[in-house]
């Protein structure tokens, strides 16, 4: 790991979702927000906090992936989901002061910037326009609860819910000429704790589509086309693989997979 103080790093970082903490603050507020923030590299399976930890830093995710998981009393894991760059860590436990209720564990290498917490709620207390941002990144963390909730209870097939997590990546993939690509470091074991579904299941789903030609598997890369035969499957509207996909026609999605 690396650390790097204050902003050297800022011409780097390309955060995939177009919003960040930042925004809204004024030019003098964003140098300030800056010079608390420390950079450092982490290689993959590297924890970044874990359950019932008391929350000492709000972290920001520059690059890479960071799984979220929590664990039952009986040590049993649930994957909830997968931080893609631009998604803020621990910022509901470091802004409340209770423990973090999930674990955080790189999945790739990653860039993070951290800001210690008390640095960070002084900086709230001096810059009140700040609030916004930090009611903002909670509203998008409800939503993804939200939306892991709709995977798990509401989705039907697994094939369903297979498809709504692949679909749910690709919100975050490099657009290219052919579709679009992105790195999904999660094997089949954790795609199935992610979907609520068995490893062998997610298998199986992965087969199924290739043999009815709706992925290709190219070593470690899944290709689907995101087109026709995607759009014609039951569960799944134009509008909303549009929403996923982007507006290529005929493109396919490659999906960089450890399975």
């Amino acid at each position: 790991m690396r650390n790097t103080p204050g902003s050297g790093w800022s011409h780097l970082v390309r955060p995939v979702r177009k919003s960040d903490f930042t925004e809204r603050l004024s030019p003098d507020e964003r140098f300030e927000f800056e010079s608390l923030r420390t950079f450092s590299d982490y290689p993959p399976a590297t924890i970044l906090f874990v359950e019932q930890q008391g929350p000492d830093n709000v972290l920001f995710l520059l690059t890479g992936q960071v799984k979220l998981s929590m664990n039952s009393s009986a040590g049993r894991r649930k994957i909830l989901g997968v931080a893609c760059p631009g998604e803020t860590l621990g910022l509901a436990s470091a802004f409340s002061g209770s423990p973090y209720d999930i674990t955080a564990e790189t999945v790739s290498p990653c860039m993070i910037a951290s800001i210690e917490r008390e640095r960070f709620l002084r900086f709230l207390k001096r810059h009140p326009p700040a609030y916004v941002n930090v009611a903002r990144e909670l509203c998008l963390e409800c939503a993804r609860a939200c939306e892991q909730v709709r995977r798990l209870a509401l989705t039907i097939t697994a094939s369903e819910k297979l498809v709504r997590f692949l679909l749910e990546q690709c919100v975050v993939a490099q657009q290219t000429k052919r579709g679009a690509r992105l790195f999904c470091g999660l094997t089949h074991t954790e795609i199935g704790e992610c979907i609520g579904v068995a490893r062998e299941t997610v298998t199986r789903r992965f087969s199924d589509f290739r043999s009815r030609e709706l992925l290709e598997s190219r070593g470690s890369t899944l290709s689907f086309p995101i087109a026709e035969r995607w759009r014609a499957m039951p569960v799944f509207s134009k509008a909303m693989i549009a929403a996923h996909l982007g507006s290529a026609n005929d493109g396919f999605v490659a999906l960089e997979a450890m399975a």
